[in-house]
């Protein structure tokens, strides 16, 4: 509810659209003033579609540095005309982050793993990382007249180092990687497709008729859940619901809807598949927070989930083979975080980890070596630090405040309080954790665009649209 200003008086259309521009504007000052005491923010970003239209939302993420609390805010949501083309993508992002004085700031932005979204970032990043990226040998590149002409208009575009949406990655494994697995594999081939077809048909039966509903609530008390083909978590709930119905309910339900019945061997095979499942799906809600879900969340959670996969290997007797395709896929589609310095410093520094997720003692100690050098980096040098009391000949050398900087890990890690009174290790953690591990908060965005841009609403212009949903998003009239 907007509030009106004047008491309870009614405005007039014109009078009411001159005081959303007021307080729209107000509140974009208000977010570049908060922006401009900060030092590291993230951003995540993704285009929604409604309404045959098409708009580029991107919300932005940090940590306050006084309190330590997670923040958020919404930058834009602005309208695309055309093609969805890196070009285009890399030039709204990155003008909307000049606007709001954060291109510098931005420690990464977080997308899906669409490839227009990946080319973007491949193509707009700074030289010093760009270059690293080109492969020795030359190659011949074939230059389209269009992009060409466009040249002149996209210099000066530098995206932030891109991350990729671990939520994304992990359904894609659930979807993709699992059922790849499970139909090439000879002992679950024959099993997976005829137990899915007897759930498919029972969830397509209870949810298209009233009497087939009532049938089954007549046999169980909870309702059957039918997946949603946009979200795996729905499936695995909607097959953990049903084998939590016994088997003389279930052969009840099927004869009573002159269904096939689930056979005690397949009810078997859910049972195997949602215990390996679990995991992965705890893992998701997990790094789809956002309220305290940091970057620092990711490395531990994937290192738990391929931990906790891999331990019930031994109790299976069909899906045998799963679990180790399951770790398999996420060594390979998180390649790049598992081995990422910035990632383990991350977890690292956070005090809810710490050390606690790191269990081989080898990676343990290259963990802390990493963060002492990025102790170390943090230690002005020899011209940059201030001047000291002379130091009598027979004074060593003052070598401390490097050393104590670079060994503040190792009394944080034994201190159960906060960090707060460590303030190298503040520092990193501030930077490292600042971004989210998923591109949910953007998501969620979108979900309360469907509210403002309700069918009721549909003729709202593209930038009232935006002004609206920003300041809702933002909470703008809350106090």
């Amino acid at each position: 509810m907007i509030p009106c200003p004047g008491g309870t008086r009614h405005m007039g259309r014109k009078t009411f659209s001159n005081y959303l521009e007021k307080e729209y504007t107000k509140m974009e000052s208000e977010l570049k003033k908060i922006f401009e005491g900060l030092e590291y923010i993230s951003t995540t970003s993704d285009i929604w579609s409604v309404h045959n239209r098409s708009f580029l939302g991107i919300t932005s993420h940090w940590i306050n540095p006084t309190t330590l609390q997670r923040q958020k805010a919404a930058l834009a949501c602005k309208r695309i005309k055309g093609r969805h083309t890196y070009a285009v993508i890399a030039s709204e992002i990155d003008h909307i982050h000049s606007l709001y004085g954060v291109s510098t700031k931005v420690t990464s932005t977080v997308t899906d793993n669409g490839s227009n979204f990946v080319k973007a970032f491949a193509m707009y990043q700074p030289e010093s990382l760009s270059d690293d990226d080109d492969d020795d040998e030359e190659e011949v590149i074939f230059t389209d007249v269009a992009d060409v002409l466009n040249t002149a208009a996209e210099e000066g575009i530098v995206l932030p180092p891109h991350q990729r949406c671990a939520s994304h990655t992990l359904n894609l494994i659930s979807c993709a990687d699992v059922l790849k697995w499970l139909l090439s594999n000879p002992g679950t081939k024959g099993i997976y497709r005829s137990s899915t077809a007897k759930c498919t048909a029972l969830w397509n039966k209870a949810s298209r008729s009233t009497v087939a509903s009532e049938i089954v609530s007549d046999v169980v008390t909870k309702k059957l859940l039918v997946p949603c083909t946009t979200r795996w978590n729905s499936f695995y709930d909607a097959v953990a619901r049903i084998v939590e119905i016994p088997m003389t309910d279930l052969s009840a339900i099927s004869d009573r809807l002159q269904l096939k019945s689930i056979s005690d061997r397949e009810l078997h095979f859910l049972k195997e598949y949602c215990a390996i499942m679990k995991p992965l799906t705890v893992a998701l809600d997990i790094l789809q927070g956002e309220e305290n879900c940091y970057f620092s969340t990711l490395l531990p959670t994937l290192e738990t989930l391929m931990s906790k996969t891999l331990e019930m290997k031994d109790s299976l007797t069909v899906a045998t083979g799963l679990p180790e395709a399951i770790v398999q896929a996420i060594k390979k589609r998180f390649a790049s975080v598992l081995e990422s310095n910035d990632a383990m410093l991350a977890a690292v520094t956070l005090p809810k980890f710490k050390l606690r997720w790191v269990r081989d003692q080898r990676k343990k100690e290259m963990v802390k070596g990493i963060l002492a050098a990025e102790c170390h980096k943090c230690v002005p040098g020899p011209e940059q630090q201030p001047a000291r009391n002379p130091v009598s000949p027979t004074t060593p050398p003052d070598s401390g405040s490097s050393k104590d900087k670079e060994q503040d890990f190792f009394c944080f890690e034994d201190d159960d309080e906060t960090f707060s009174k460590f303030h190298t290790i503040k520092a990193i953690c501030l930077k490292q954790s600042a971004a989210t591990p998923s591109s949910a908060p953007v998501e969620r965005l979108f979900s309360l665009g469907s509210l403002v841009l309700s069918p009721k609403r549909n003729r709202l212009s593209d930038q009232r649209f935006e002004k609206l949903l920003l300041m809702r998003y933002n909470h703008w009239f809350e106090s």
